[in-house]
C-alpha cells in the first residue's frame, strides 16, 4: 500500500512515516506540509492522510478537490478539536478520519480498511459529520446522484457502470463516498436496503421504484 501524508508539523509528518513504514506492506511514498509539495513526489498513493489545518491557509474542502485527480482515498488526519473541520472533509468527499491521538495499530488498521475501499466512519466521524444538522440531506455530485438513482432503485453496480458508461469499480467507489457521505451526517446506510430509504427520503428514487 502507498500512503501519501500531508501536514505542516515536522515531527508528526516523521512520527506518522516511521509508523507506517514499520508495518509489512506498508510504505511512505510521498509527504508535504501542503497539496503542491505532495504532488510534486509524483508518485501513485493509495491512501493520503490529509492534516485539517496547514500553514498555507488552505481548508480542507479545497485540498480535498485538489487531490481528486490523483484517485487516492483520502483520511482526515484530525485533532480532537477540530469538529468543524471534519464536518468540512467529511461533506468534501473523505472517506474518514484517523485521530492523531489514536494509538499506532488502530492508526495501521484504518489506513488498510481506507486502502480496501471500506467505510471508515466510527462514531467521531459521525459526530463530527452530523453537528447541528442531524438528519440534513447531503450533498452529492450529479455523477453520485446518477448512481445512487439507479443502484438505490434495484439495479446492479455492472448494470449501473453499464448505463453511465464507466468501470464497475468506479461506481463501487461512487457508493463509497455516498455512505460515508450519510454516515456523516448521522443517517448511515451500509446496506441496499438502506441506500434505498435514503435515496427514498431525499427525492432520489420514488416509493413505488
Amino acid at each position: 500500500m502507498c500512503v501519501g501524508i500531508i501536514d505542516d508539523h515536522r515531527a508528526m509528518l516523521l512520527g506518522t512515516t516511521a509508523i507506517v513504514n514499520g508495518h509489512p506492506g506498508m510504505h511512505v511514498v510521498a509527504m508535504g506540509k501542503t497539496v503542491a509539495e505532495l504532488v510534486a513526489f509524483r508518485q501513485r498513493m493509495d491512501v493520503i492522510l490529509l492534516g485539517l489545518t496547514l500553514s498555507d491557509g488552505s481548508t480542507p474542502a479545497q485540498n480535498i478537490a485538489a487531490l481528486s485527480w490523483t484517485g487516492a482515498r483520502v483520511l482526515a488526519y484530525a485533532a480532537d478539536e477540530q469538529i468543524g473541520l471534519i464536518r468540512e472533509a467529511a461533506r468534501a468527499g473523505a472517506v474518514g478520519m484517523i485521530k492523531k491521538s489514536d494509538e499506532a495499530p488502530q492508526l495501521v488498521a484504518t489506513l488498510r480498511a481506507a486502502a480496501r475501499g471500506q467505510l471508515v466512519a466510527g462514531a467521531d466521524w459521525v459526530r463530527g459529520g452530523r453537528g447541528d444538522a442531524s438528519g440534513a440531506r447531503i450533498n452529492l455530485s450529479t455523477r453520485e446522484s446518477e448512481v445512487l438513482a439507479l443502484y438505490a432503485a434495484g439495479e446492479t453496480a455492472e448494470r449501473v457502470a453499464q448505463a453511465l458508461f464507466v468501470s464497475r469499480e468506479t461506481v463501487l467507489d461512487h457508493i463509497r463516498r455516498i455512505r460515508v457521505k450519510y454516515a456523516a451526517v448521522g443517517r448511515p446506510a451500509l446496506t441496499k436496503v438502506d441506500l434505498f430509504r435514503r435515496a427514498v427520503e431525499d427525492g432520489f428514487v420514488q416509493q413505488d421504484s
